[in-house]
C-alpha cells in the first residue's frame, strides 16, 4: 500500500469513526445491555440472579404481562396498515401529482411539508385539546351543522387509537410525498415520451412504467414505515399519556416497555428485567420486519 494510499485511508477513517462511535455508544450498547438485563431478575435498581429467559417467558405467557404485550402490538400493527395505506398512498398521489406541475405545486410542495417540521410534542399536546369532547374539532362540526358526528375522540376505545394515527398521519404525510415525488423526477424522460408516442395514458404509463421504477423509493418509505409504526410513543403519550388510554387501548409496545422499565403495569415498582426484555422484542420485530421487507421488496427493483 503507497503512503498516498495510506493518507486517504486515515483521512476516511477520521471523518468515519465519529459517526461509528455514536453508533455503537448509543445504538449497540444500549440494545446488548438490554439483552444483559433481560436474562436477569431484579428487585427494584438492584439487579439479582441470573434466570435465562424467564422474563420473555412470563412478556408471552403469563398475565398480565402476555394480554398487555399483544394489545399493544395490536396497536402497533393497525399503526403500520393504516399508515400503509393513508400515509403513504397518499403521499404517493401528491408525489405523482407534483410531478406533473399542476398550478401551484411549489405552494403545495411546501405547504403538504410544513407539519414535518413541527414538534411533535406541540402536535400531540395542541391536537390532544382540539379533539377533546369541548374541543376545536367537535366545535367545528357543531358549528356546520353535524353535532351528530361530535365525539369524544379520545375518550372512546374504538376510535382513540385511529384518532391519534390521523394526527400523525398529517403530520408525516409530507415526508413520503417529497421522496416519491423526487423518485418521479428520476424517471427517465425518454421512457415516459416512448410511452406517450405509443398511446399509452396516464394511469398505464403510473402502473407500468413511474411504479416500478420507484421500487427502491417504496422500499425505503415501507422501511421507515415499519420503524416508526414499531417505535410510535411520543405521539401516544402527549395525547392520551403512558396508560395508553382509555382502558389501553391507544396503548403501544413503546409505551408498554416504559411504562413496565420505570413503573409496573401493577405495582407501579419498575421492572427492569421484563422491561428489558419488551425493549429486545422491539428490537428484533423491527430489524426482522425491515430486513424480510428489504429482500422481499428489493429483488422487484427494476435496472435500466
Amino acid at each position: 500500500m503507497s503512503s498516498k494510499d495510506l493518507r486517504k485511508g486515515l483521512w476516511i477513517s477520521l471523518f468515519v469513526l465519529p459517526g461509528l462511535a455514536l453508533v455503537v455508544s448509543v445504538i449497540l450498547v444500549p440494545l446488548f445491555m438490554s439483552l444483559f438485563n433481560s436474562l436477569f431478575a431484579w428487585k427494584q435498581l438492584l439487579r439479582q440472579e441470573y434466570i435465562g429467559f424467564d422474563n420473555f417467558a412470563k412478556i408471552f405467557g403469563t398475565e398480565p404481562y402476555r394480554t398487555r404485550f399483544f394489545n399493544a402490538l395490536g396497536n402497533n400493527l393497525r399503526w403500520f396498515v393504516a399508515t400503509m395505506l393513508v400515509q403513504n398512498t397518499l403521499g404517493l398521489l401528491f408525489g405523482y401529482l407534483l410531478s406533473r406541475r399542476i398550478p401551484g405545486h411549489g405552494f403545495f410542495k411546501r405547504v403538504i411539508f410544513i407539519p414535518v417540521l413541527f414538534s411533535i410534542v406541540a402536535v400531540g399536546f395542541l391536537w390532544g385539546l382540539y379533539l377533546k369532547p369541548t374541543g376545536l374539532l367537535n366545535g367545528f362540526l357543531r358549528l356546520m351543522g353535524h353535532g351528530e358526528l361530535a365525539r369524544a375522540w379520545l375518550g372512546q376505545e374504538s376510535i382513540a387509537t385511529f384518532s391519534i394515527i390521523a394526527v400523525n398521519i398529517w403530520r408525516w404525510v409530507g415526508f413520503p410525498s417529497l421522496v416519491f415525488l423526487a423518485a418521479i423526477d428520476n424517471v427517465p424522460v425518454d421512457c415516459l415520451e416512448a410511452a406517450h408516442i405509443e398511446g399509452a395514458g396516464e394511469g398505464r404509463i403510473f402502473v407500468r412504467i413511474i411504479l416500478p421504477l420507484i421500487v427502491p423509493a417504496i422500499t425505503v418509505i415501507t422501511i421507515l414505515t415499519i420503524i416508526g409504526s414499531l417505535n410510535v410513543f411520543e405521539q401516544i403519550y402527549t395525547m392520551t399519556g403512558l396508560d395508553g388510554g382509555p382502558n389501553f387501548s391507544t396503548d403501544a409496545i413503546g409505551t408498554l416497555f416504559y411504562r413496565t422499565a420505570f413503573g409496573s403495569v401493577d405495582s407501579g415498582n419498575p421492572e427492569i428485567g421484563i422491561g428489558s426484555a419488551i425493549g429486545v422484542v422491539i428490537y428484533v420485530l423491527t430489524f426482522g420486519a425491515s430486513i424480510l421487507t428489504l429482500a422481499t421488496m428489493g429483488s422487484k427493483e427494476v435496472e435500466l
